[in-house]
This record gives structure tokens, sequence and C-alpha cells, in this order.
């Protein structure tokens, strides 16, 4: 049972298993074959060998329950024009995840979203660095107001979800 909860900790959902430990047990059959709950892809993020926020970044994405792989590249030019992030919308690093791109500052519950929901995009960015966003948080807490953009397939982007106040 220690395991089951570590792990459903990882993914946010404890309170779930608190219900489930309430309520008369009953079989459940598993969501994937070999487990009830299917786990998260791998993540390949690009980023610079010097960049300290890619680091922070990459370690908010780990303790969500994401395995990460990492390149360090010289020049992100090259990833960041064969995904198809639009001009304007970079940040320091891009990642690859279930068939999308992340940019920049992302915070794993905007991405865990979009591979539940599965949309019809490139993926999510967080143009520039705001302050406060996962990897760029300061001593105090502050959080610059930001938006999570999801890029269509078009390169068109809308807001997907809002942080800060």
């Amino acid at each position: 049972m220690k395991t089951i909860t570590t792990l459903l900790a990882l993914i946010g959902l404890v309170p779930v298993l608190a219900l489930a430990q309430a309520a008369p047990q009953k079989p459940v059959a598993p969501a994937k074959p070999g487990g009830l709950i299917a786990a998260l892809p791998t993540m390949v993020v690009y980023k610079t060998p010097s960049c300290g926020c890619c680091k922070v970044w990459i370690k908010h994405m780990e303790q969500a329950g994401f395995k990460v792989q990492t390149r360090d590249l010289a020049d992100l030019g090259p990833v960041k024009e064969r995904l198809g992030v639009p001009y304007g919308k970079g940040s320091c690093h891009t990642a690859e995840v279930g068939g999308y791109f992340v940019e920049g500052h992302v915070p794993a519950a905007d991405v865990k979203r979009m591979l539940a929901e599965k949309p019809a995009a490139r993926g999510l960015t967080v143009p520039g660095m705001p302050l406060g966003s996962p990897g760029m948080e300061v001593p105090d807490g502050t959080v610059e107001p930001y938006a999570v953009e999801l890029v269509g397939r078009d390169g068109k982007t809308r807001v997907f979800s809002r942080h800060g106040k």
C-alpha cells in the first residue's frame, strides 16, 4: 500500500486513495494493461549546458512524476524550428513529451492536462521567463501573471491557462 500511496502522491491523487480506502472495496479493472494508472511518457528536454533555471524546471517535472532525459545543446534554434515553436514564443529550454512540445516554464499540471485532453496542437509555451513560474521561483513567492499558450497545428496560439494574479 505504501508503494501505491507514493505513486499516487507523485501524480496528485492521494485524496482519491483516501476516498477509495473509506469506500467498500470492489475489484477494479485496470485502465491500461499491467496497472491501474498509465505511466506518464518520458520527457526529453533540450537546454544549454549552463542554464540553471532549466535544471530547476526539470526537477519540477520529475517531482510531478515525469521521467526526464536531458540533451545539452549549444544552439536550440534547430530544435525549436523542427518542433514548430512560433517565432517570439520561445524560452530557454524546449521539451518533447507525448508527441507535443513544451516550451519554457510550463507548469507540470498544464502538461498533464494537455496529455490527458490530447488537443489537436503542436504543444504548450510560456514565452519568456516569467518570475514565479516553475524554475523561476523567488524567495518571497512573487508570481508575475502569465499565460500558458496552446500552439495549434496551424501555429496560432490561444490561452490554455493563466497563473499568478
